[in-house]
């Protein structure tokens, strides 16, 4: 266990990248994601214009700030990035109103896939090297919890506490 998280270490050293700076700004877009969607509804619902203004100006903020995860200029790693944050937002919110209705076994379920989706994202944006290979073979012999093998090694790499 101590060489596995010496090697969880060496990684995140190499990455260079900021976690506890990029879990922040993940999370900020994620709400971004939502909020475009709200909007969205919003408009439906009321077929008011300023909802569709809302969406636009949303909408542009969250590519400008995506922009500081997602470094390839990959269509196929934005589109999904983009999907991985959403369904992650969503998989958490379902939790949450999960956890408030005293379904608390549900709740765990959708909070660890809400999970997996989000080490899935940072395996897409470069935690581990390139891709998740790095990552993935870390935790190759690890046992298996209910997160994924690269879900267990993510969470040694980090640390929202930091400052």
């Amino acid at each position: 266990m101590e060489n596995f998280i010496k090697r969880i270490e060496e990684v995140k050293n190499k990455t260079g990248l900021d976690l506890s700076l990029g879990e922040d700004l993940s999370i900020g877009l994620m709400n971004l994601i939502s909020l475009e969607e709200h909007f969205l509804f919003s408009f439906v619902k009321t077929y008011e214009q300023r909802y569709l203004d809302m969406l636009e100006q949303t909408r542009e903020i969250r590519k400008r700030l995506l922009k500081k995860i997602v470094k390839e200029n990959n269509a196929e790693d934005w589109c999904i990035s983009k999907h991985l944050l959403a369904a992650t937002m969503r998989l958490t919110e379902v939790g949450t109103k999960y956890l408030h209705d005293g379904k608390r076994k549900e709740a765990e379920e959708m909070f660890l896939e809400a999970f997996n989706l989000y080490t899935l994202f940072w395996s897409v944006n470069g935690a581990g090297g390139s891709g998740s290979g790095k990552l993935a073979a870390i935790v190759e012999k690890q046992g298996k919890s209910r997160l994924s093998g690269v879900a267990e090694a993510f969470k040694k790499l980090i640390d929202c506490c930091k400052e």
